[in-house]
């Protein structure tokens, strides 16, 4: 695969993020990432890395820019709780700029990974031409969150003891809502397997692994098939 071109930018003064452009000649179709509870660390880099590397310009907005993930954390559940806040605004405004770019098409998806799939599956009906959810927390109201969403993708691991019926909770709900997705659950893997190294640092690092949150190479690998296929499908390469 080519390298991508990967930057720090400044979306706004107080709202930072990373960006990831194609290697070669565009326009590319556009993907916002939204990141996992640790925020935009060695793993999150890793991903984004991976899905330009497919033909996308991708933006990851850095939802603990206010103060960093110690100070912003709890007001980011917060409004994933809430289905409204600050980190939906701040997602709302990368997408804009995202999709202002001269090098990108008219076609975006959102993809998320842990805290950031949660984002993905209450953003599937918030302008987006297909989402992805990995391993995302479900929101309390099915129904009215995923009403009118556009085609979804899920990965799950079956090891994921506070995710173990999201499978079968998303395929039901989209089913009836009539809304084209394709959620898959790895029996052998446990939350963050599609990261390439133990999240959490020394100290949570090791905390998780022991619950089973953490990498699968080869469900990995499944995963990021599914999803090149999915976003092709949905929003052209």
């Amino acid at each position: 695969m080519t390298t991508p071109s990967l930057s720090d930018i400044q979306i706004t003064p107080e709202l930072g993020g990373m960006l990831a452009i194609p290697e070669g000649a565009g326009p590319w179709p556009a993907v916002v990432m939204v990141h996992e509870v640790f925020g935009i660390d060695e793993n999150m880099r890793a991903q984004i890395t991976r899905l330009s590397q497919a033909g996308y310009v991708v933006l990851m907005p850095d939802l603990y820019s206010r103060g960093g993930m110690r100070k912003c954390l709890t007001a980011t559940f917060k409004a994933l709780s809430a289905g409204k806040g600050q980190a939906f605004e701040d997602i709302e405004t990368a997408k804009a700029l995202l999709t202002s770019r001269p090098d990108v098409t008219d076609k975006v998806g959102v993809i998320g990974f842990c805290m950031g799939g949660g984002f993905a599956l209450l953003l599937a009906n918030k302008g987006y031409d297909a989402a992805t959810s990995n391993y995302g927390m479900l929101p309390k109201d099915l129904d009215e969150a995923l009403s009118g969403a556009c085609p979804i993708l899920g990965n799950y691991g079956g090891k994921d003891g506070q995710l173990k019926d999201a499978k079968v909770k998303l395929d039901a709900t989209l089913t009836k809502l009539e809304v084209p997705h394709d959620i898959k659950m790895y029996p052998d893997s446990g939350h963050a397997f599609m990261n390439p190294q133990q999240g959490g640092g020394p100290v949570f690092g090791t905390l998780l692994k022991i619950t089973g949150a953490k990498p699968n190479p080869k469900d990995a690998k499944d995963a990021w098939l599914r999803i090149e296929a999915f976003f092709k499908e949905h929003l052209g390469s």
